[in-house]
């Protein structure tokens, strides 16, 4: 029988850390990814070497806010001619900006600076490539890790967590781990289907490009500068800016 996380009972963060403890790379998909909740996950990725099976290929979805999803639902349902080359640029630009947003909200940590420059350096190492599914929306949560053991080589954890620090550890979600060989085969397929879509696009070098001008960048910043776009937000809505 399967395990239940619920991150109430039991917290899916501990058993994923105790997996990649052991795993010499891994494949994620989640509908969400929070930059400074890699930072749970980032000392287990930085002792692998890097490049193709030896590293953390993390896809993610399109997130939607809730009125997007309904303007979606009411249109009729997208086809693969409604993508093109300019959609595709378009929608990869308009999630570069919601990743650049995060890192607007919240007093910044020294933790926080800390995790999103290890981030930046990972994914330089190639320790952790990042792409956007864009073919249509995807809110699959999935955590598949490999492990150098013959009997067992694969792990995955399957349900509803998304990779934030309330998805792996606080909220109430509802996942379970897979160990039977046929579901892992099928589960490795299908991420490796929709990894190597045409639509599935690279966003590694712009994540480092926004932590790389963020308040997390290598090179010291001016403290005032450090609330600026938070300020600069909140008079736009207030018309002041």
């Amino acid at each position: 029988m399967p395990r239940i996380f619920d991150n109430i009972e039991t917290q899916l963060l501990p058993a994923l850390q105790e997996t990649l403890e052991v795993a010499d790379h891994a494949d994620f998909c989640v509908g969400y990814f929070n930059l400074r909740g890699w930072k749970q996950l980032d000392s287990y990725t930085e002792k692998w070497s890097g490049g193709e099976g030896q590293c953390c290929r993390l896809l993610v979805g399109m997130h939607r806010l809730p009125q997007d999803e309904l303007r979606q639902a009411m249109r009729l349902s997208m086809r693969d001619s409604d993508m093109d080359n300019q959609t595709a640029l378009r929608l990869k630009k308009r999630l570069a900006e919601e990743f650049r947003e995060q890192l607007t909200v919240g007093i910044p940590t020294n933790e926080d600076e800390r995790g999103l420059r290890w981030l930046a350096a990972q994914i330089k190492a190639t320790k952790v490539i990042v792409k956007l599914f864009l073919r249509h929306p995807l809110h699959a949560k999935l955590y598949f890790l490999y492990r150098p053991d013959p009997i067992n080589p694969a792990v995955g954890y399957l349900g509803s967590s998304n990779l934030t620090f309330a998805g792996l550890s606080k909220q109430g979600e509802l996942n379970v781990d897979v160990l039977d060989h046929d579901a892992c085969r099928k589960l490795a397929k299908w991420f490796e289907d929709r990894w190597n879509d045409h639509w599935c696009i690279d966003i590694s070098n712009e994540l480092v490009q926004i932590i790389g001008e963020s308040w997390a960048r290598e090179e010291p910043i001016p403290p005032y500068h450090m609330g600026l776009p938070a300020y600069l937000k909140d008079n736009e809505v207030y018309g002041l800016c």
